[in-house]
């Protein structure tokens, strides 16, 4: 018979598991919503605050600034001193950053409130994808532990849309940071009893503080100078020289790490051939979503006289079927056909939906027009990203969960970020350009995001091209090494424990008269 207590506390266990999950989704959540949520409030905080037009971009790129930079350096503290640990400081110092933008009196405060909020969703997002590996080793369960994490990552950037439209309506825009000081609170609480704590590395043999440094000073230079990119020029000489110093430096972090001993960043991870690819992969989708986000938001609002809340409502459908593949349907398909027979079929449908939204213009119903695109875009995201974080953290050593974490999320920034402001330049571009040769106003401006979407479809059509050449290999030894433990695991089910199996018979031997 089974042992009551064990199955008890095996129970127990896995409870603490899953409500586990709910808690860093949380924490993801608050993030991704701050990402888009802000946007549709601006005029509100431009009207209060008398935020100048060049000013009010600040609103945005601080926080983008500080959440980019600090990513790769938060993940790998995560390795160090304890995720665990990393996260509940992000949480706490997002939330308390929260409080602070809510009740800003004037422009600077909100700035650097700002800036802080980026950090602490750096620092707690950075190790959410270690900790949900760490936790969840089994890789059925693992698979259907990502499809929520993923479900959060991407619906939370139309979900922040609505959110904002509906506070800055109803309420103020002072809303839109207010509501996340009880959700961190929460996260806070509830993550100091739920969470298990890795044993770090540690820092006896001294941190690389050198290297700690060139990295995060890379970063913030190069990010700083693309996301004021839009109002210097790609070419003038401030974006062309902090991106030049940002290159310099991280050059020679590159350089650091190769010959030290204890890096911050062990250049062997770079030789994990699934995770650069993925995260490559990755990238791409993150461009093309982020184009669909934001000049599918231009093209409702600015072509089809939207209000930011009906426009934040339109990406709701597309939100749901992400939601609706992540209630199992994505996992149980991984763990039964492999990544890449799972991955291929969202990467198509992507490049399909992106593609239909390359034919939208003046006249065309969202009905007819725009919602076919976004429910297939969505079916395609909410197909593909699963099996690419199942892909990129299969053959990375436990010890550094936390740096790959890191280079996930750097991934996904730096791409949806450089793609974006690149894909804006050339879409005000060309809209220019048709306007000066006599096309009407709107005209020109559809004409603009038809640019982006193109480019937007060959980025997706880029990934499939480097999911067949790169990840083939790494996803078929990860689908079989999940095949074996899988079979393995169902093995020792059927075994009797050693309380259960019965006692060998031993058969009375006649004695001989």
């Amino acid at each position: 018979m089974s042992d009551p207590t064990l199955a008890a506390v095996t129970g127990g266990a896995d409870q603490r598991r899953w409500i586990a999950l709910v808690v860093v989704c949380l924490a993801m959540l608050m993030n991704a919503l701050d990402s888009s949520i802000v946007n549709v409030a601006l005029p509100s905080i431009q009207g209060d605050l008398h935020f100048s037009q060049s000013n009010l971009t600040w609103v945005v790129d601080a926080y983008l600034i500080a959440f980019g930079s600090f990513l790769l350096l938060a993940g790998r503290l995560g390795d160090l001193v304890g995720r665990k640990r990393v996260f509940l400081t992000g949480v706490a110092l997002f939330t308390a950053a929260s409080a602070l933008c809510a009740v800003s009196p004037n422009q600077g405060t909100l700035i650097v409130a700002r800036f802080a909020q980026g950090l602490g969703g750096a620092v707690s997002s950075s190790v959410i994808i270690a900790i949900i590996v760490t936790e969840f080793p089994n890789a059925t369960e693992r698979a259907r532990a990502m499809s929520a994490y993923m479900l959060v990552a991407v619906g939370g950037g139309s979900l922040g849309l609505v959110a904002g439209g509906v506070l800055t309506q109803a309420v103020s825009w002072h809303w839109i940071f207010l509501i996340n000081v009880p959700i961190g609170v929460a996260t806070f609480a509830l993550g100091v009893v739920l969470i298990e704590e890795n044993v770090g590395l540690g820092v006896g043999r001294g941190v690389d503080v050198t290297g700690s440094l060139l990295v995060t000073a890379a970063l913030l230079l190069g990010i700083y100078a693309i996301v004021t990119a839009a109002t210097h020029g790609w070419a003038s000489a401030q974006t062309l020289g902090y991106g030049a110093v940002g290159v310099v430096l991280l050059a020679a972090f590159f350089l650091v790490e190769a010959r030290r001993s204890n890096p911050i960043m062990p250049l062997r991870i770079l030789r994990v051939r699934s995770l650069v690819g993925s995260s490559v992969v990755r990238g791409c989708l993150f461009i093309a979503m982020y184009a669909v986000f934001f000049f599918g938001a231009l093209y409702l609002e600015q072509v089809r006289g939207y209000s930011p809340l009906r426009t934040g409502l339109a990406f709701l459908p597309m939100s749901l079927v992400v939601a609706a593949l992540s209630m199992g349907i994505v996992s149980r398909l991984l763990i039964r056909f492999g990544a890449m027979n799972v991955l291929v079929p969202g990467l198509v449908a992507v490049i399909v939906g992106l593609f239909l939204l390359t034919r939208v213009d003046e006249h065309t119903s969202y009905a007819a027009g725009l919602l076919p695109g976004l429910l297939i875009l969505g079916l395609g995201m909410g197909v593909a990203m699963v099996p690419l974080l199942s892909i990129a953290m299969a053959d990375v050593p436990p010890a550094d969960a936390g740096l790959a974490s890191g280079i996930v999320n750097v991934s996904l920034w730096l791409s949806s970020s450089v793609g974006l402001a690149v894909l804006s330049s050339l879409a005000a571009s060309r809209t220019k350009t048709l306007t000066a040769h006599g096309h009407s106003a709107v005209a020109a401006l559809v004409s603009g995001y038809h640019l982006a979407f193109l480019i937007g479809t060959g980025c997706a059509l880029l990934g499939l091209v480097t999911t067949l050449v790169v990840l083939r290999a790494p996803a078929r030894a990860a689908f079989a090494a999940t095949r074996a433990a899988a079979a393995a695991t169902a093995e020792s089910a059927k075994l009797p424990t050693p309380r259960e199996r019965p006692e060998p018979r031993v058969e009375a031997v006649p004695h001989e008269s």
